[in-house]
């Protein structure tokens, strides 16, 4: 069975250590602010200028004018600070960010990833992620395997046009777990009650499959 938004939220979670800063992008990546560990000392940006960003607010708590990336309403926690969108993307330029968080279109084997246009279609914008992904060492990439003509995702080379080349190394999808490493992605570990063959039939780059692969864990 495929992994819920905020399955994949709770997985990247568990990625997260104590003192990071931590870029999240719009879409899944928001999710996480939810499963930010209580006894972990973890500050979260988003790249509208909030740094200390908090997880959804309820009905008490929210505020109009308090809003991520995305434009969705968020809290704060205790020493956050609101700055311009020049000085957030300073902090990412200059390679302050610990991990970013982002969604992808298509990744493939080189570590290339797409996330910005599909060709003939309406674009907003290209956003952030170029400087996200120039920027920052350690990327974490959440998306679905496959489109929803079963058409896979990761690929030998992706067909859209590049956000940035050879900067993604670790990708979560609703299926699996899965590293890239010398041209191919690894498999780590596959969604509970999703089999191994499953995976290898959505996965069109090269894909190599250790003797065991756990089931992710969830508390």
């Amino acid at each position: 069975m495929s992994l819920t938004r905020e399955q994949m939220a709770q997985r990247v979670a568990q990625e997260l250590q104590d003192g990071f800063y931590v870029n999240l992008g719009i879409g899944i990546p928001t999710l996480v602010a939810n499963y930010v560990p209580d006894n972990m000392d973890v500050m979260l940006q988003s790249e509208n200028g909030l740094l200390g960003m908090g997880e959804f607010p309820t009905e008490e708590t929210i505020d109009a004018d308090m809003i991520n990336a995305g434009k969705q309403t968020v809290t704060t926690v205790k020493g956050a600070s609101i700055f311009s969108s020049a000085e957030s993307f300073a902090m990412i330029r200059g390679g302050h960010v610990d991990l970013t968080v982002l969604g992808a279109f298509e990744v493939d084997v080189n570590g290339n990833i797409a996330s910005w246009m599909i060709p003939n279609k309406l674009i907003k914008g290209m956003g952030g992620a170029m400087d996200l992904v120039a920027g920052a060492e350690n990327i974490i990439v959440t998306m679905t395997h496959a489109s929803k003509d079963g058409e896979s995702k990761l690929l030998s080379n992706c067909s859209l046009p590049l956000t940035g080349k050879g900067c993604i190394k670790k990708v979560l999808t609703d299926l699996a777990w899965l590293e890239i490493e010398d041209g191919a992605f690894v498999l780590k570990e596959r969604a509970p009650g999703v089999s191994v063959e499953e995976i290898i039939e959505k996965t069109q780059g090269k894909l190599i499959v250790p003797d065991h692969v756990p089931e992710m864990a969830f508390a």
